[in-house]
């Protein structure tokens, strides 16, 4: 299957420091939890949501046609519209098979050879298919999907969620997911959630978080400009992200740092004007983030 999509990281020496030292979990946001009950922040849910209607006004998008999902890790702040309906992944569910590795390979966290770590970049940061399929193949779907399941990142209950059912490049291995018949999936929610986990050094282990954070960074290996790395050029910002493109599934999923905000912004889209819409929205929301530290 031609999936194509790309990490990004624009990452600055503290941002490595803080990565090698682990102190993230110091952080504010060290204690937050995120699930089915946490509620919004009434004024930030309605500043994302007049962002968001001048944005569908003005790609000719409807409320059918996107999720999005804010959290300000600096004040413990979350926004999210439509946070547990379910869109097709595209390239977005090669996070669940980097989770999957280090939980299977814990021992990767502090010994992980050279080569593995560039492969698994590959797959992470330029969203390598045959890297993906090499992984995934020697994890196994079903190995991987258990592995998602025991984070939760998984719930057909509350609308889905995270789901790796098929190995990327192609094949007739599939299992697809029970709520919206996905061969791989993705909601806002669960996509905060993770992104949440790895920022609290709560993914396998402190020392497995901090490495995942060094191969999603990868500086070796080139990144792309597009969606919200597009919208925040020229920003004095930090990036860690995945992306994801499928025919008009076009999505963005990311923790921006920068002077006085800290934050993960998630966007799903399933329309042609998607890429238009992600790359408004980034500025938008920092400008807000700004505004409101």
């Amino acid at each position: 299957m031609p999936h194509k999509s790309f990490f990004f990281f624009l990452v600055a020496p503290f941002f490595f420091s803080l990565f090698a030292t682990g102190s993230y979990a110091a952080q504010p946001f060290a204690n937050y939890v995120l699930d089915y009950t946490t509620p919004v922040d009434p004024q930030l849910q309605s500043s994302l949501e007049k962002i968001d209607a001048t944005l569908l006004q003005k790609f000719h998008m409807t409320d059918a046609d996107r999720e999005i999902g804010l959290l300000d890790l600096n004040h413990s702040r979350l926004a999210m519209l439509h946070p547990d309906r379910e869109e097709y992944a595209a390239s977005v569910a090669k996070i669940g098979i980097l989770l999957a590795y280090f939980v299977v390979h814990p021992d990767a966290a502090t010994h992980l050879d050279p080569q593995t770590q560039h492969e698994l970049g590959m797959m992470a940061k330029a969203s390598n298919n045959e890297m993906a399929s090499k992984f995934s193949h020697e994890i196994g779907l079903k190995k991987i999907q258990s592995i998602i399941d025991s984070y939760g990142f998984y719930d057909a209950r509350h609308g889905g969620g995270l789901w790796m059912g098929r190995h990327y490049g192609g094949g007739t291995e599939v299992y697809r997911d029970p709520v919206g018949n996905n061969s791989h999936a993705v909601t806002v929610r669960q996509a905060l959630r993770y992104f949440l986990l790895l920022e609290q050094d709560k993914l396998v282990s402190p020392a497995a978080s901090a490495k995942m954070r060094d191969i999603f960074a990868s500086p070796d290996i080139p990144f792309d400009d597009i969606k919200f790395v597009k919208g925040l050029k020229g920003r004095d910002v930090q990036i860690i992200r995945k992306w994801g493109t499928w025919n008009n599934w076009l999505h963005d999923c990311a923790v921006i740092t920068g002077p006085g905000r800290h934050y993960i912004l998630i966007g799903l889209t399933h329309h042609a004007n998607g890429d238009d819409y992600l790359t408004a929205l980034a500025p938008a929301v920092d400008d807000l983030m700004q505004e409101q530290k």
